[in-house]
């Protein structure tokens, strides 16, 4: 449970109060062990405060990890310092210079209402997916990330009349697959989201052989399924959150006068509590854990 970090990272401390070592790049190499690189593509607003979102379940593997936090030319990143940027994240070019990326992630963004055609960002998130379908062992996106992925594969997305938000009971569909199969029969998922893919949709693509089917809920729908040549692996929901980040987005919007967002479901809006906390670390332990016995040493 190592997390391989410079000194000063801010998030350093939160990190090892949940019994996550958090070790230098040099203390690494004395150690002999090479950590799993595994990229980290984060356009979630205020980018600083989510990083720990990530780090937490990654740091719980076994296996030693070495974040590498990638930034977009083509991105703003407004709500985010950019001294912040600057200290600690790279152009993807700078990622895959030297070194290979053993994973990717993309997470969440705000964009998410707005087609993909108008994202600025889009043609740079391409390039890099198109990158790393050939040379990145797995590709995990999660929520709009995942549908990012989608995307690129050719299943479009579609908008919600009201956004999708709470904590929902799931399915476990393929007890054979290596990252899921392990996963409760039954587990609780949080998902917050104005669009998705039809269910109807995601079938036809699993019939046709060009996705596998992985986890579903009544009122979510197909939320975890990955591309039939096992490098995309999607994610609808968001299991790296605390039950406390949907309280902060609930509040946020409706300060904002948003009429489409009703009250999380199954969520305590004066105490929440997380009931997914276990479906999270499994799930992103047995990623690692794949990319590791996949990609090339």
């Amino acid at each position: 449970m190592t997390i391989v970090v410079p000194q000063h990272y801010h998030a350093k401390g939160a990190l090892e109060k949940r019994r996550i070592e958090c070790i230098s790049e040099p203390e690494a190499l004395r150690q002999d062990i090479r950590a799993l690189r595994i990229g980290i593509l984060n356009v979630m607003p205020q980018a600083e405060t989510y990083e720990f979102s990530l780090l937490f379940p990654l740091g719980r593997s076994i296996i030693q990890i070495e974040p590498i936090w990638i930034r977009l030319n083509t991105h703003a990143y407004n709500s985010t310092p950019t001294e912040h940027l600057d200290n600690w994240y790279i152009p993807f070019e700078d990622a895959i210079a030297e070194k290979h990326l053993d994973g990717l992630i993309l997470t969440g963004a705000p964009v998410e209402e707005i087609p993909f055609e108008q994202v600025n960002y889009w043609p740079e998130v391409q390039k890099i997916l198109a990158y790393a379908r050939t040379n990145i062992a797995s590709t995990l996106g999660i929520c709009w990330g995942g549908l990012a992925l989608a995307k690129f594969l050719g299943i479009e997305k579609v908008m919600f009349p009201k956004k999708l938000f709470g904590v929902f009971e799931a399915r476990n569909i393929d007890h054979s697959h290596d990252v899921t199969g392990e996963m409760d029969d039954v587990f609780w998922s949080p998902q917050s989201r104005h669009s998705g893919i039809p269910d109807q949709e995601l079938e036809a693509r699993a019939r046709a052989g060009e996705i596998c089917l992985l986890a579903h809920s009544q009122e979510a729908g197909y939320f975890i399924f990955e591309s039939s040549d096992h490098k995309f692996l999607i994610h609808l929901g968001h299991p790296e959150y605390d039950a406390q980040r949907l309280v902060v987005e609930y509040k946020r919007d409706t300060k904002k006068g948003r009429t489409d967002v009703e009250r999380p479901i199954n969520v305590d809006i004066e105490n929440p509590l997380n009931r997914w906390r276990g479906h999270c670390l499994e799930f992103f332990q047995q990623w690692i854990k794949y990319v590791y016995e996949t990609t090339p040493f």
